[in-house]
């Protein structure tokens, strides 16, 4: 059996102990879940009633904005569930068992991929009870959960290799968010970039956060027609945008956790 087959059936253990640990905490599950709910909510009929998308209703437009956010927003679990293991010790254990050394990272940000698929499936039902609509074929919905869920895991990475560098989960938690509400307010997610002064528009076209929303939105069919097309390259190709910021994302941030990881378990 190879290194990475050996990674990859070591992962799917730890994986499946991340999630049998929802058991006994419960209360995580259920606030990971009402928060995208309120996000909708509040997005919806407070802010959502003084935003105007020309020609588009702005709950279709606000979804696929809410779904980015928060599959960014579950990539900090993989770094608190790292930081919190590194603190209780439980990484020590883990050395002591004849497994991959890569396995933790693997099974970690590999767990997390169902907690996305449970907020996603959460928050289409909430989207559908306020008035969202899928217009465009199943496919291509298919294709939009996809591309949120590997965005995800890419993002996951990131947060991985953070929560391996802090010492705590309360650090970890609050530098998250110094990171992760520029990066997905600063972009399409709830007003057009068009709308954003400037130096913030570039920004926010070129927002990974942003693509990843606007590809959804283009193939859930919630993009009028009529509306103009950007001139953008990255929201002219928003797909392929993604894709390539997967795939940086990837090339950099595995080798580093996995490296810092080796760091920290050899204190």
């Amino acid at each position: 059996m190879s290194s990475l087959t050996y990674a990859l059936a070591d992962g799917a253990v730890v994986a499946k102990r991340n999630l049998i640990k929802i058991k006994r905490v419960p209360e995580v599950l259920v606030f990971v879940l009402i928060s995208p709910i309120m996000f909708v909510l509040l997005f919806a009929y407070v802010f959502g009633e003084s935003i105007q998308i020309p020609g588009v209703d702005y709950k279709e437009y606000l979804i696929a904005g809410i779904f980015a956010q928060t599959v960014v927003f579950g990539a900090t679990f993989t770094g608190a569930g790292l930081a919190e293991d590194m603190q209780k010790g439980i990484i020590d254990r883990f050395r002591s068992l004849p497994m991959s050394r890569s396995a933790v990272l693997v099974g970690r940000t590999g767990s997390d991929i169902a907690y996305n698929v449970l907020s996603i499936v959460i928050m289409s039902l909430t989207g559908l009870i306020v008035g969202w609509r899928i217009r465009g074929s199943v496919l291509d919905a298919l294709a939009a959960y996809l591309l949120l869920l590997v965005f995800a895991y890419a993002i996951s990475w990131i947060m991985a290799f953070v929560g391996l560098l802090v010492p705590s989960v309360e650090v970890i938690n609050n530098a998250s968010f110094i990171v992760i509400f520029p990066l997905t307010f600063i972009a399409n997610t709830f007003v057009l970039s068009d709308a954003l002064p400037g130096p913030l528009q570039t920004i926010a076209e070129w927002n990974p956060v942003s693509s990843v929303t606007h590809a959804a939105r283009v193939l859930f069919g919630n993009i009028d027609p009529s509306m103009p097309v950007p001139d953008v390259w990255s929201f002219r190709h928003p797909v392929a945008y993604t894709l390539l910021w997967v795939v940086i994302i990837l090339a950099v941030f595995v080798p580093l956790s996995v490296r810092q990881y080796k760091r920290s378990t050899t204190k």
